[in-house]
């Protein structure tokens, strides 16, 4: 897979990329209104070329209060997110190119805020789903919203990935209808503070195209 060409599809207006990425910013700036004054600490996990954040921020009161690390493998998507942080003189924005999935990149940023895991869901096996949001309880503050996505197609794991937030303590605080041709969701974490598992991997990125074409490997 290409991902960085893969983004071009936001840029078809109507697309269901183009919908699901103005449902994500509009989550995005809900978190960040709802924020406790003072500094915010902000995660985005396979970060693309960050757009979503970067879009929300660069016109958000809260800008210069926002510490933000991006990470992401495709440099190119990399690059592209630290032209657009520079543009919109985002100082608190560090873009990273590397792997997402390793939870020692954030540890000097935990507990954040807002925590990102869009992209990630629908290209992971349903170990890595559970595993990925269990980490979500050590990344974000008791309080702090964690937006996601996952696609709608069968099978469809977004009632799964709710439930599996839930056990972790977290709290449904919105949810995309099922026929609006993406998936999109916000919690809150509602627990105690965990502490971060050093060398914890949370998952492989196996992709979209191989979980579709072998059903099998989902569960893998």
């Amino acid at each position: 897979m290409d991902w960085s060409a893969w983004h071009d599809g936001y840029d078809t207006a109507d697309s269901w990329m183009a919908r699901r990425l103005r449902t994500v910013r509009q989550q995005i700036r809900r978190a960040l209104d709802d924020a406790p004054p003072g500094p915010l600490k902000v995660i985005s996990l396979c970060a693309g070329d960050g757009r979503d954040l970067l879009h929300v921020l660069a016109g958000h009161p809260r800008r210069h209060d926002v510490r933000a690390r991006l990470v992401e493998l495709d440099p190119r998507n990399a690059e592209a997110a630290s032209d657009a942080a520079r543009a919109a003189h985002l100082d608190g924005v560090e873009v990273v190119t590397g792997d997402a999935s390793l939870v020692d990149r954030y540890q000097d940023l935990v507990p954040a805020q807002l925590v990102l895991v869009c992209g990630v869901f629908g290209n992971i096996t349903d170990s890595g789903i559970e595993r990925t949001i269990g980490a979500c309880a050590q990344l974000c503050e008791t309080g702090g919203t964690v937006v996601w996505t996952r696609h709608r197609g069968e099978p469809d794991r977004v009632p799964l990935i709710c439930r599996r937030f839930e056990r972790e303590g977290f709290e449904l605080l919105w949810l995309s209808e099922p026929d609006a041709g993406y998936g999109v969701g916000a919690h809150r974490f509602a627990g105690p503070p965990r502490p971060l598992r050093p060398g914890l991997r949370m998952f492989e990125f196996v992709g979209y195209d191989v979980l579709r074409d072998r059903p099998d490997a989902a569960a893998s």
